[in-house]
């Protein structure tokens, strides 16, 4: 496989020069509910002490006059997205739909968005190059309706690393051209990250439970991790400890130590009396920009850990009237959790305290016409 460098400036950003060749776009719908900017700030733990002395009041959102959103347009073959993410720069969201295609929608730098940042004001385009090319997966034989989808971008987003349940597509983010394919199935890739200091490390999470350490430059796998039971869900560096935390089905928390693979610690997630998970319910771990603390996301629960010792800092239990929990992530500073539910409903917590500060009812964002 070609080699796809190291790290450039994280300033680099995909279309920097190709921004002007956005093809018309027709509709399919999106969601961007707009928060405080994409800004680096200082990460910081709050002291909880601290946070207990205000009186806080649970903010409601019910109508859409109470926030900003606005519909990502698509004049491609409307599908069903299977997973969608921002790209590190904050300038563009890459979307991977169920048929195994990917789509990315950027703001443009100009007068009115000075620093081409998301943002709600603005309406991203559809952006493919001029060679009208499609990043698109392989499916082999397998149905990508049936698969995991996953993906991830490498730090300076150049680079994307997909599945669909076929075999693992490298691809080059500014020509959206296929690097290479690697590791057909079984077992199938079910979780995908790069190393955050080497962009030809990937670790590969796998159905069979296993974790791969793949060098994309030499075509190798360097180490192949076991400590799970059932499919892996999560993967999630730390730069500061030099570990790899990894989730599964199983329920289960494992950091490896990044120097020699070897497992440092593990721990499975303490599910509240009284509440009951889908046995194969999927776990997703996110790292705090201290790349310390840790946060847990499972069906019945959030939770934060402290790395490496997977000490239990604090958990939060959703209401039973919003269902369970369908994903959570940090914000960009890592002072606030960003939850969605099973009823459509979303929510913010405090990251420090775990405290919900705002609901979204779905009637705010969700168009009645759906």
């Amino acid at each position: 496989a070609p080699p796809i460098g190291t790290f450039g400036s994280p300033n680099i950003t995909v279309g920097t020069s190709m921004g002007d060749r956005t093809p018309p776009v027709a509709a399919m719908v999106g969601l961007n509910i707009e928060s405080r900017g994409l800004v680096d700030v200082n990460p910081r733990i709050v002291d909880e002490s601290l946070d207990k002395s205000r009186i806080w009041k649970l903010t409601e959102i019910n109508e859409p006059s109470q926030c900003r959103s606005l519909r990502l347009f698509d004049n491609l073959t409307a599908m069903r997205v299977s997973r969608l993410i921002y790209t590190n720069s904050g300038q563009a969201v890459l979307a991977l739909a169920s048929n195994a295609v990917h789509k990315l929608w950027k703001w443009a730098r100009n007068s009115q968005n000075l620093t081409g940042k998301a943002t709600t004001s603005i309406v991203p385009q559809l952006w493919q190059p001029s060679s009208g090319i499609l990043m698109t997966n392989d499916i082999s034989d397998t149905n990508p309706e049936d698969a995991v989808p996953c993906f991830a971008i490498s730090k300076n987003d150049s680079y994307l690393i997909s599945a669909s349940g076929g075999k693992i597509s490298l691809f080059n983010m500014m020509t959206f051209k296929t690097m290479t394919t690697f590791m057909p199935p079984p077992p199938a890739a079910t979780f995908l990250a790069f190393h955050p200091q080497d962009n030809n490390i990937i670790a590969i999470g796998m159905e069979d439970s296993t974790i791969q350490i793949y060098n994309v430059r030499v075509d190798e796998v360097k180490a192949k991790l076991k400590g799970h039971q059932k499919r892996i869900t999560g993967l999630a560096f730390s730069h500061a400890l030099n570990v790899l935390v990894s989730s599964g089905a199983d329920s289960q928390l494992c950091v490896w130590s990044t120097d020699g693979w070897e497992k440092q610690s593990s721990k499975f997630l303490q599910i509240h009396a009284g509440r009951t998970a889908a046995t194969t319910a999927d776990t997703k771990v996110q790292f705090h920009t201290d790349q310390i603390h840790l946060l847990a996301v499972h069906e019945t629960q959030i939770a934060i850990y402290e790395a490496p010792k997977l000490e239990c800092l604090k958990q939060w239990f959703p209401q039973d009237a919003t269902g369970s929990i369908t994903h959570a992530t940090y914000s960009c500073d890592s002072q606030a959790i960003y939850v969605s539910f099973e009823d459509g409903s979303l929510g913010v917590l405090t990251a420090s305290s775990l405290i919900l500060r705002c609901r979204i009812n779905p009637n705010a964002y969700l168009p009645q016409n759906r």
